[in-house]
């Protein structure tokens, strides 16, 4: 795990830190993923760096074994909302998708070639699922990837450890948001 360098070009997506998904019973408390998420845009921020804020509104339709999420009924008004820590900014971009990943039907690579970004660092909730499937689009697109490891956490802990460590080692770096912020000089 060591992140070897940031582009100076490298943008920030955060992924799913909204109320309806923090308020999961996830493997590492999801309050200090949002504080981890928030360091990260803010020094983000501080060096005049992309930061894109994810969120999700829908998911992809078909049959599944495992099924639709449970709960019934429709989710709170306040479901899809940013969590307030994240601090958003004006000039931040905020992805809504309907997907698991935040490329798919989105205008994510678009906004991201716009600003010339070539590396991503992500972060966000879930590791295997929202954050994996932007990780793989976006090492898919061509670009440099990097996950914090410390700023990802999971529904399932056998599914959290298998994406941290087989999958992101494969999409590109790891480490940790401290060595992350490091690295941004």
């Amino acid at each position: 795990m060591s992140a070897s360098t940031l582009d100076p070009t490298t943008a920030l997506v955060l992924i799913d830190l909204q109320k309806g998904i923090t308020g999961l019973p996830t493997v590492h408390p999801a309050a200090e993923v949002v504080a981890r998420g928030a360091r990260l845009a803010a020094a983000f921020r501080a060096h005049g760096l992309p930061v894109v804020l994810v969120n999700v509104t829908g998911g992809a339709p078909g049959r599944t074994e495992a099924g639709r999420a449970s709960g019934t009924g429709t989710p709170p008004a306040d479901w899809a909302e940013l969590v307030a820590e994240l601090d958003r900014q004006p000039d931040d971009v905020l992805v809504t998708k309907q997907r698991w990943g935040a490329f798919h039907g989105t205008e994510l690579d678009a906004e991201l070639r716009r600003r010339g970004v070539t590396q991503v660092v992500f972060a966000g909730i879930a590791t295997s699922i929202g954050v994996e499937s932007s990780a793989r689009a976006a090492h898919e697109h061509g670009y440099h990837v990097t996950v914090a490891v410390d700023a990802v956490t999971d529904l399932d802990a056998e599914a959290h450890r298998n994406s941290v460590e087989r999958i992101f080692p494969r999409l590109g770096e790891t480490d940790t948001t401290e060595a992350i912020i490091g690295l941004l000089g």
